[in-house]
């Protein structure tokens, strides 16, 4: 069956399945996998730290794939500090690069007249009318199922995509509770004409960096065993549910601000859970999706069995 969309066409790419940035995740292992499979793999630009480690990535990436990819900014925790790294995707001719969290303008000024795909995720209407104000050639739109950071008011995928959808002209991207063909196909009813993962894609076998024991937990939980955190400080993020997320929620019932939060909800506390294992110091990132989960498959046999699942929809529905 044909899946082009303005999504497919903008990207070059075979299946509207775009892969999440996915902190300290996302490298060339998985983005190649993704991008070999029909789908946009992505890198994970500020979790690698330097210009020079970015370079080496984006390298390895083009050894492993032909296919188009992205390099993700996660600029919203950061602030500034990204700049020689924007400019080593600029150098490297990086086809796509996406932006979330924070202001994207910065980005868009130094990719002024760079022949660059932008993609930005959003979290509200507004969020995505400013981004195609600025510029963006489309937009990823995540509900409050998400994994991660997500918008500060708790609206859901199936009401927030059709509304951007219905207030840009530009092509949407639905991303927050989606893992399976019926996602998919349920986005593109709701007029997206693609979907971003990135708890699903955690669980693939091509997600190297991330231990075995946080893969096994996206197995046993379901979608009730995430909680958000950090919303006291304007950032809501979810995570998996265990004593330390919940050692965060409680100084935060208690009033603690930032300063008491930082050394648990660091990238060394992340880090901790994800590659090392110890999910009783530290915390990681998942969404509802989990839900969903019941295996640990390549990233093309997760496509492709997307891809099946979806078309046999498609047949019913005609």
């Amino acid at each position: 069956m044909n899946w082009n969309t303005r999504v497919t066409e903008l990207l070059g790419i075979q299946y509207p399945i775009i892969q999440g940035g996915l902190a300290y995740l996302a490298y060339s292992e998985l983005a190649a996998a993704v991008s070999n499979a029909g789908g946009l793999g992505q890198i994970t630009a500020m979790s690698l730290g330097t210009a020079d480690a970015l370079r080496d990535e984006i390298r390895k990436l083009k050894e492993k794939t032909s296919k188009p990819f992205g390099v993700n900014f996660a600029i919203g925790q950061h602030g500034h500090g990204y700049e020689d790294l924007v400019e080593v995707a600029i150098d490297e001719k990086v086809p796509i690069i996406s932006m979330t969290g924070g202001n994207p303008a910065p980005i868009f000024n130094m990719l002024e007249g760079v022949d660059v795909k932008k993609l930005v995720l959003v979290a509200a209407k507004r969020q995505a009318l400013k981004a195609e104000e600025l510029g963006a050639d489309a937009v990823m739109v995540v509900g409050q199922e998400g994994g991660g950071h997500l918008g500060r008011s708790d609206v859901g995928t199936l009401v927030l995509i059709p509304q951007v959808v219905d207030a840009v002209s530009i092509p949407v991207i639905a991303s927050g509770g989606i893992g399976d063909g019926r996602g998919l196909m349920a986005a593109l009813s709701l007029g997206a004409e693609g979907i971003e993962m990135g708890t699903r894609f955690i669980a693939t076998k091509e997600c190297v960096h991330a231990h075995q024991v946080y893969k096994q937990a996206l197995l046993e939980s379901d979608e009730s065993d995430t909680v958000v955190i950090k919303r006291t400080i304007g950032a809501p993020a979810r995570v998996i549910a265990n004593k330390w997320a919940e050692q965060i929620l409680e100084i935060e019932r208690n009033s603690g601000g930032y300063e008491e939060l930082k050394d648990y909800i660091s990238g060394v506390a992340n880090k901790r859970y994800i590659y090392d294992g110890k999910i009783d110091e530290g915390f990681a990132w998942a969404g509802q999706v989990m839900g969903l989960i019941s295996d640990i498959p390549s990233a093309y046999d997760l496509i492709a069995r997307m891809i099946l699942e979806a078309e046999s929809i498609r047949r019913e529905w005609a």
